[in-house]
């Protein structure tokens, strides 16, 4: 039995090479009792490491996740990522199941802590602490992070703050920057900082932005958690402009300017059809897809299917439509055509879930045949309903390249769904400017009865994707990403 104590400085590192020598050794994960350096000893293991073994290769997609995932508070981070490893070495396309319960976990897990860093980004206050004929200012902050995510998260500050000294501490560890030099000590206790002439500046900063008429307080808390309060001093003035919103509102209201005359009436209807407005909070917005009723095709199909991906995605795939399974289920791209899709995609390293997948149409079109339910085309006007529903999830990913599957979706980023055949491979102008690279839906191969045009479409197909992954990733940091060759020439790839 082995026991491992990794320090609370040097975490990942540690663990990396830790695992990667048990795993060369073929150690199982019930022969290792992992933990930190607080954990108690063991009386049944010792602290030696197996004897060095063989090269162990193991997929990027899983470097990229425990490296985020092994600075989470869970108590159980290190077993759970070594007992994932160790299956994944006898199944390396264990990484794309998403069935599997573990991954699920590990993902969530490496999830909890990108939010976490995100809050440490948007709610460390610092004080000044230096004196003023310093060569240098210098700065302290106290914060509270739920998982240990100073050290990945210091080398934002040191980018944001290189001209001058601060340090944040925190009970866990804590970051010091002197000099332009990056170091961490073990955890502080929470220190009386002075206060900052620069903190009413900031006050009536926030109280000014604050507009009234546009209060949900439960967004607020969702996006500002409680538990951030008390280390922030714009704080302590939130009780007091939430229960002065009500009349500040009226007031608002009562100073807003007249109505338009009421020949104009007609003009904003039109306008407003056309126009997306949602603007709901990110969370709430598959609620609302779900419950949609804009056009008539929510009277037949089982639900409405929303988009599902990272908020903030750097590619969004976009598809036609639902289909039988995605209807029943209310998950995207899990049918025929969604599962073609997933493998091509595997073959050139394009990662599904680094991915915000969602179609142009949220509802199933579909004629009776039967106990079957035949697939329809949508519509012009159906198009343009969902059209409402798409542009709220473009706004909230804010992507850097849309992928359009087809002509439904190239018809709803476009305005044009003509001659697909002729425009995929190429890059067109989307919303708001967007790039929108083209591409054959995988539903129209899975059409196609020639097995040399079959495969043709296949490598078109692949090569949209293979164009799709390198626009979206910076060279060599792509999660996931795998070598894709070209085949050789006159040979289909797949």
């Amino acid at each position: 039995m082995h026991r491992i104590a990794l320090p609370s400085i040097g975490t990942a590192k540690a663990w990396r090479e830790t695992a990667r020598a048990f795993l060369a050794a073929r150690v199982q994960p019930e022969q290792i009792i992992w933990g930190d350096h607080a954990a108690a000893p063991d009386l049944f293991g010792d602290a030696g490491l197996p004897p060095a073994g063989g090269p162990v290769s193991v997929p990027r997609s899983f470097v990229a996740m425990a490296e985020t995932a092994v600075w989470h508070s869970d108590p159980e981070r290190f077993a759970r990522l070594y007992a994932f490893l160790w299956r994944l070495k006898d199944a390396p396309r264990l990484m794309t199941d998403r069935g599997d319960g573990d991954l699920a976990r590990l993902r969530q897990m490496e999830k909890n802590v990108r939010r976490c860093q995100h809050k440490m980004k948007a709610f460390v206050r610092f004080r000044e602490i230096g004196a003023a004929d310093a060569a240098r200012r210098s700065f302290a902050a106290w914060f509270e992070p739920s998982h240990h995510t100073v050290e990945p998260t210091a080398d934002f500050f040191v980018r944001r703050f290189s001209d001058m000294d601060w340090r944040i501490l925190t009970p866990d560890v804590s970051a010091i920057f002197e000099q332009g030099e990056l170091s961490f000590q073990e955890g502080h206790t929470k220190p009386d900082l002075p206060e900052d002439a620069g903190e009413a500046l900031w006050i009536t900063y926030f109280q000014n932005i604050f507009n009234p008429a546009r209060l949900m307080v439960k967004a607020m808390q969702t996006e500002m958690p409680r538990k951030y309060w008390k280390n922030m001093p714009e704080a302590a003035f939130i009780p007091r402009m939430i229960a002065e919103a009500p009349a500040r509102a009226r007031a608002m209201a009562e100073a807003a300017p007249t109505l338009p005359p009421a020949r104009m009436a007609q003009v904003q209807a039109q306008l407003a059809s056309h126009a997306s407005a949602w603007d709901g909070p990110a969370e709430e917005l598959p609620k609302a897809i779900r419950a949609c009723t804009r056009c008539p095709l929510h009277c037949h199909a089982t639900q409405a299917v929303p988009g599902e991906g990272p908020g903030d995605a750097d590619l969004m795939v976009v598809g036609e439509q639902p289909g039988d399974m995605e209807d029943l289920s209310g998950r995207p791209f899990i049918g025929p055509a969604g599962q073609m899709f997933d493998r091509i995609a595997a073959e050139v390293g394009l990662n599904r879930d680094a991915a915000y997948v969602t179609n142009a149409v949220k509802h199933f079109k579909f004629t009776p045949r039967g106990k079957r339910r035949i697939h329809q085309r949508p519509e012009t006007s159906e198009i343009d309903h969902c059209r409402w529903w798409l542009d709220a999830e473009i706004a909230q990913v804010r992507p850097k390249l849309i992928l359009a599957m087809g002509a439904t979706a190239a018809q709803s980023l476009t305005g044009n769904g003509a001659r697909i055949l002729s425009r995929r491979g190429k890059i067109e102008t989307g919303p708001e400017g967007r790039p929108v690279l083209l591409t054959l839906h995988p539903s129209y191969l899975l059409r196609i009865s020639d097995p040399a045009m079959r495969e043709s479409a296949r490598a078109q197909l692949r090569q949209d994707l293979m164009a799709a992954e390198g626009m979206t990733q910076s060279e060599g940091q792509s999660l996931g990403k795998v070598t894709a060759k070209a085949p050789p020439a006159g040979m289909p790839g797949r």
